[in-house]
């Protein structure tokens, strides 16, 4: 394992909000931190060392963190200065899908950069707060060398050497996390149809919610047994969300999230599954070939 060293400045490409959270964590925990972003002027408040060029940028440290737009951003960015990144590390906290990811570490690995893929599961201003997040995958290396750096911002998990692993996390976990907030602003539209206030329904919805949450636990035992007829199991067949697509239609509220839902469930029935428990919709979404 590398000990652990904390460079004299840390180069930052991309001052967006989650790139300014990022810089002035590092400054507010005594790194110094020299960064570049496209657009002029998002530094003059924050006390970093500005650098007119990414070139001059990636040359004020042996660590390079990115936190761009998108996957095509990195190449327009750091395509053009890759030889002076030879021999140092990249650290990329821009979101990307997994094969995304996997594409950049080849890139790096093609110019001698040590390539670490990081997922933040936080919001800006969240950066620093026990509450943050951050995956990473890729270089154990760089995650060992730097690891006082990546925890001035979060908590920091390594998932394993592939590059990818830490955005796979990262998106599935917001594929939860969007779902259930559609769920609840479906919800609030239809109490809203008869004028109860969207705050009314969250101070009810709230710990309701919470406490389903509590059954994650229970889903994963049964999806990682692969035994959906488990007794004590809601069934498929009990879970008809008809009931509510039809209220929400009755209300004149789109019915669209259910209506997935409820073909999957449908689907699971008619396949001679309504006995099983709810979780066997795991089986419709799963793919096929396993990594």
């Amino acid at each position: 394992m590398t000990s652990a060293t904390t460079p004299d400045t840390v180069a930052v490409v991309g001052l967006g909000a989650m790139g300014r959270a990022l810089a002035a964590r590092l400054l507010d925990t005594g790194h110094g931190v020299t960064a570049w972003n496209r657009t002029p002027g998002r530094d003059a408040d924050l006390g970093v060392r500005a650098s007119a060029t990414v070139a001059e940028a990636v040359a004020a440290s042996p660590l390079v963190v990115a936190c761009l737009l998108r996957h095509s951003s990195v190449h327009e960015t750091l395509d053009p200065v890759a030889g002076r990144l030879r021999g140092k590390a990249l650290v990329n906290l821009t979101t990307t899908t997994p094969n995304e990811a996997r594409e950049l570490a080849g890139w790096a690995a093609g110019h001698g950069i040590d390539y670490l893929d990081g997922a933040i599961l936080a919001v800006p201003d969240m950066i620093g707060s026990p509450g943050a997040q951050v995956y990473y995958s890729g270089s154990r290396a760089v995650f060992d060398r730097f690891r006082t750096v990546l925890d001035a911002w979060a908590t920091s998990t390594f998932d394993g050497s592939d590059a990818g692993r830490a955005s796979l996390i990262d998106l599935a976990m917001l594929s939860g996390m969007y779902q259930m907030f559609a769920g609840f602003l479906h919800g609030a539209a239809m109490v809203g149809s008869e004028g109860m206030s969207a705050t009314d329904f969250a101070a009810r919805a709230t710990p309701f919610i919470s406490a389903m949450t509590d059954g994650f636990a229970g889903f994963a035992q049964v999806v990682d047994g692969g035994d959906y007829t488990v007794a004590g199991q809601q069934s498929l067949d009990f879970s008809d969300l008809s009931d509510i697509v039809r209220a929400s239609e009755e209300q004149g509220v789109n019915s669209a999230t259910l209506a997935v839902v409820q073909a999957l469930v449908s689907r699971q029935i008619a396949t001679g599954h309504g006995s099983e428990g709810f979780a066997r919709l795991y089986e419709s979404f799963r793919a096929r070939a396993v990594r």
